[in-house]
């Protein structure tokens, strides 16, 4: 318990935990303040995020890597994978499958890219394990191929399109998970010796705190981030009206930023630190969570909680935005040094999607 008033005092994001019960309070006295809500319910996510993640490298550090993996795989986007779910069954289908791309977006350039920034303005250059990189850009550039295919199909004029699509979401879900479930097993069994660099500074001086502790946190925060993000959801259609903003901008930016922001945190934290082994490995190791595991499992919940089954088919702008983004990132990480401008051509890419988005929103169905 001192760990986690230690933290809380010392933590100024935690702060924003205030903010919790005054979203609360707001939807019951003020339903209909909808642009209110959805600025508290994102300022209550933010905080709530930090939590989970604190959390879960507590529980993750006490079990050893292979269970910690799979922790890390299950719980490392949960606060992306609440939403979404909660926007699957409200039918808000384009706003999930904008922030599925965002956030693969989102984490390769912007998260990668400020950690580059900010460590290189600190230290001259600054190194980091290729293996990691080349294995997280790898299992990216298997996922955005993925994503290729259904959007072909959708993009022909076969009458039976719709129905192919749907069959083929759910297959390459199930190939999807399997292949991120064998590079779990492939980087922390079989040749774990070869990211061992970037594991063993990812538990450097991290304040774990007891089990029993984490766990029931781990419970206790992901009810209230499933209630805010009920709000949330519930709000974000108008206030995206009101901020002349897309439901695929709020998904692809808004969404995908929150929900990465305690991750945010620790990567910046640590390339400031010249611990970049660690930025590397939570940008691209949340890129993949995304796209091979996250993705997969929404697909396969929406046969059985949404109004209409989520498909793999983005729209073409998502498709250029995911691809490009992987081949940025396996290009800077190929030589495992960087320096701070190397940070700053990752950010002008993400800056260009996101105008772009902005001012051509995508005309989805």
């Amino acid at each position: 318990m001192n760990a986690i008033l230690h933290e809380l005092r010392h933590n100024r994001i935690l702060w924003l935990l205030a903010i919790v019960p005054v979203v609360f309070i707001v939807e019951r006295v003020a339903a209909d303040a909808h642009t209110a809500l959805f600025l508290l319910s994102v300022l209550a996510i933010v905080p709530l995020a930090t939590l989970l993640s604190h959390a879960t490298e507590s529980v993750a550090a006490r079990t050893g890597d292979a269970v910690g993996g799979l922790l890390n795989a299950t719980l490392g986007n949960l606060t992306e994978l609440v939403i979404a779910i909660t926007a699957l069954r409200a039918g808000m289908l384009d706003l999930v499958k904008a922030s599925i791309a965002g956030a693969i977006v989102t984490n390769t350039l912007f998260m990668l890219g400020a950690a580059l920034l900010l460590g290189g303005l600190r230290h001259h250059v600054q190194e980091y394990n290729r293996a990691t990189a080349r294995l997280q850009a790898g299992m990216l550039f298997l996922a955005a191929f993925a994503l290729m295919v259904p959007a072909a199909i959708s993009a022909s004029d076969r009458p039976d399109a719709t129905a192919l699509i749907q069959q083929l979401s759910v297959g390459l879900s199930w190939v999807l998970l399997a292949a991120y479930v064998l590079g779990l097993f492939f980087s922390l069994r079989t040749h774990r010796e070869l990211f061992a660099g970037a594991a063993h500074e990812a538990g450097e001086d991290e304040a774990a705190w007891p089990v029993g502790v984490a766990v029931a946190l781990l419970v206790i925060v992901t009810v209230l981030v499933a209630l805010v993000s009920e709000i949330f959801v519930g709000s974000v259609q108008h206030a995206a009206l009101t901020f002349g903003m897309s439901p695929a901008f709020v998904g692809f930016v808004v969404v995908a930023i929150v929900g990465a922001a305690a991750e945010m945190t620790t990567a910046f934290a640590a390339a400031r630190k010249n611990r970049l082994d660690l930025s590397v490995g939570i940008a691209l190791g949340s890129s993949s969570q995304i796209a091979l595991f996250v993705a997969p499992v929404l697909v396969l919940l929406s046969l059985f909680i949404a109004p209409v089954p989520l498909d793999l088919s983005f729209w073409p702008g998502a498709i250029v935005a995911v691809l490009f983004s992987t081949l940025a990132v396996a290009f800077v990480t190929n030589s495992g040094r960087s320096a701070w401008y190397i940070g700053v051509l990752l950010l002008v890419l993400y800056a260009t999607f996101a105008m772009t988005l902005y001012v051509l929103p995508p005309a989805l169905g």
